[in-house]
């Protein structure tokens, strides 16, 4: 089962958390985010919680995207992610807990615009296409933060987006 980001105390970060984004703004987390947070055995889960408890304490919203949803999905299933296969049912209980820990955006017109409007400028193709979905999701719903390990992955939506690095 997913454990819950204020599941344990944290050391404070050397982030200047409030200046990167003040407190009540929204963040956007990303699937590998969420993965690590989930699964203790990975190498990165410790840094996941921290993080997360760093901006929960920073009095920051946290979002994702039925896109996110299905990644996680997808990546908790896949054989090799994680060191012990995992139950079916306990992936399912993690999509679950999640769903209720953060505010989920739908996917609608408005992103699909934004979304277009992503692939001709700054452009995006193939596996690409994904990110730019959470581009315009976080355009769509004004969320202005991600909170992702995969910091170059968002660098072209850097007008649009300001990316909170798993690792500062």
């Amino acid at each position: 089962m997913a454990t819950t980001v204020a599941s344990e105390p944290e050391a404070a970060s050397s982030v200047l958390l409030p200046e990167l984004a003040p407190a009540g703004s929204a963040v956007f987390v990303d699937t590998n985010v969420l993965i690590y947070a989930s699964f203790p055995e990975l190498p990165l889960a410790q840094v996941a919680r921290t993080r997360l408890n760093e901006l929960k304490d920073a009095d920051l919203s946290f979002w994702a995207s039925r896109q996110v949803l299905r990644e996680f999905l997808a990546t908790a299933t896949r054989p090799g992610t994680l060191k012990a296969s995992s139950p079916v049912k306990e992936i399912v209980g993690s999509v679950r807990t999640w769903e209720k820990q953060l505010t989920i955006a739908d996917e609608d017109a408005q992103v699909t615009q934004h979304l277009l409007a992503f692939l001709e400028n700054p452009g995006a193709r193939g596996k690409q296409v994904h990110d730019a979905n959470i581009a315009a999701t976080m355009r769509r719903y004004a969320i202005p933060y991600l909170l992702t390990h995969n910091t170059a992955d968002f660098a072209r939506y850097a007008p649009w987006v300001t990316v909170l690095p798993l690792i500062p």
